[in-house]
């Protein structure tokens, strides 16, 4: 699908006081964007922002960093934010290939919504759920390694469970529809929103790793 260009898209983005310009400059430093020194939840390919916004509103006791690659996406979170300003949301404009060189050990929680799941095997290493990325968040975690995945691709969430186990993380909770289960706690995305009313089931797991 081909992305649709925002004019004055770039602008914004490099003005913002809510993305963080050459993130990798602060490598170690994350807690210094926010006011309160407290657990920091990742969002990576965080899309128009639904998601990190309704938790960072739920959560003042959590700090929220996403990471978006298009600017003409991640104005749609600066939308959400500048009309309802949060001080413990932070963005970062950024490919994903870079996310060993952003953060030393500073991360709670992963959060993977709808990724891409690159259907082509040749493709299969730029999965974010793939050996060469769960190699890479190695380094961001505090302590213990803990990632949640939410995806409305079987084929993905079968290659991500494989993924997850071969690697060492143990299963914590594995849904096979999402909205058959009680939903207090859910937040959907953007995309979740619209494959749920299409009548796709939305797979989950929750992993960990010592």
């Amino acid at each position: 699908m081909r992305l649709k260009h925002v004019k004055g898209a770039s602008l914004r983005v490099e003005s913002s006081s809510y993305v963080v310009q050459d993130p990798q400059k602060y490598r170690s430093k994350m807690q210094s964007f926010f006011p309160k020194k407290q657990p920091i939840h990742l969002e990576i390919g965080m899309g128009k922002g639904k998601f990190l916004f309704e938790n960072a509103k739920r959560n003042g006791d959590i700090n929220y960093i996403g990471i978006e690659k298009y600017d003409s996406v991640l104005i749609r979170a600066l939308d959400k934010l500048e009309m309802e300003p949060l001080e413990n949301v932070k963005l970062f404009c950024i490919d994903a290939n870079m996310i060993d060189t952003l953060f030393d050990h500073e991360i709670d929680l992963l959060y993977l919504n709808f990724s891409d799941p690159w259907p082509k095997e040749r493709h299969s290493k730029r999965r974010l759920t793939s050996s060469f990325f769960l190699k890479k968040y190695d380094t961001i975690f505090q302590n213990t390694k803990r990632i949640i995945l939410k995806t409305d691709n079987r084929k993905f969430f079968e290659f991500s469970v494989k993924s997850f186990t071969d690697y060492g993380y143990q299963i914590d909770s594995i849904c096979l529809n999402l909205y058959e289960e009680n939903l207090s706690s859910n937040i959907p995305t953007e995309y979740e929103e619209k494959f749920h009313k299409k009548g796709y089931p939305i797979y989950q797991i929750e992993v960990h790793k010592q």
